[in-house]
């Protein structure tokens, strides 16, 4: 086959690992153009900004136990250490953090597959995570399960102590699923997701027709469309659903 002189667009899967696929959506977003000089499709630039500020400003005081579930090489690990929490964080691909911390350690595992102590943590955050678990190609997932998302957060409800909170960020829109690459939580699932959590506070965000992030209703927010079919997040959207949940105390 003889490929003329020219640009060309190929949209190759590859199971990168976390770090090499943050450092290239680092790059594609420093060239992307800006939200008002993009005249295709909205996408998903922007979308950790919307997630990680949230979760921050919900975040609790400590002191206490706290787990950073799939924690990748982002900040919110260390943001609950400086909050005086004492944090696990977990994920299965190793991190690289420029830093350390005494209330932080890192513990490189399967969450459907470690063992914590039963009602151990005080705070879990669950930032963009849940919506892989079993999903095989990416994150160096390799065994297929459909219901590991709802496996997941019956294991991490187990983990938490009643009365403690879950700072949960996910993808929302119509009912889908993306394989490699993600679910997207809708009328049907999101309900088995949040099953036996309390729901303290929720809130959504859509993209405009500029590609920005804005505020939303629910029904706005789960009734998006979402398209997450390529490895280039600036060819994907979905709307996102943040949540701060809580185990239900133990009725007296």
């Amino acid at each position: 086959m003889r490929i003329e002189p020219g640009r060309h667009n190929l949209d190759l899967s590859l199971n990168l690992p976390v770090w090499l696929y943050t450092a290239l959506r680092k790059v594609r977003r420093a060239v992307a153009p800006s939200g008002d000089n993009n005249n295709s499709t909205v996408n998903l630039l922007g979308d950790r900004d919307i997630e990680w500020s949230w979760i921050a400003s919900q975040m609790p005081s400590g002191p206490g136990e706290a787990l950073d579930f799939g924690s990748g090489e982002s900040l919110l690990a260390l943001a609950a250490a400086e909050r005086a929490f004492n944090v696990t964080a977990v994920d299965l691909q190793p991190v690289d953090w420029p830093y350390t911390h005494p209330n932080l350690r890192f513990i490189q595992g399967d969450i459907l597959e470690l063992s914590f102590p039963k009602k151990r943590f005080d705070l879990i955050i669950n930032c963009s995570t849940v919506e892989h678990v079993g999903l095989t190609g990416r994150y160096a997932v390799t065994e297929d399960r459909p219901d590991g998302d709802l496996q997941a957060m019956k294991r991490l409800r187990e983990f938490m102590k009643p009365g403690g909170i879950m700072l949960l960020t996910i993808p929302v829109g119509r009912d889908a699923v993306f394989i490699p690459i993600c679910r997207v939580y809708g009328s049907q699932r999101l309900p088995q997701l949040l099953n036996g959590y309390t729901v303290d506070k929720a809130a959504f965000w859509v993209k405009n027709n500029r590609n920005r992030w804005e505020q939303s209703d629910r029904d706005t927010a789960m009734n998006s469309e979402a398209s997450a079919g390529s490895w280039d997040p600036l060819k994907n959207i979905y709307a996102l659903g943040c949540f701060v949940l809580r185990r239900p105390e133990r009725k007296k």
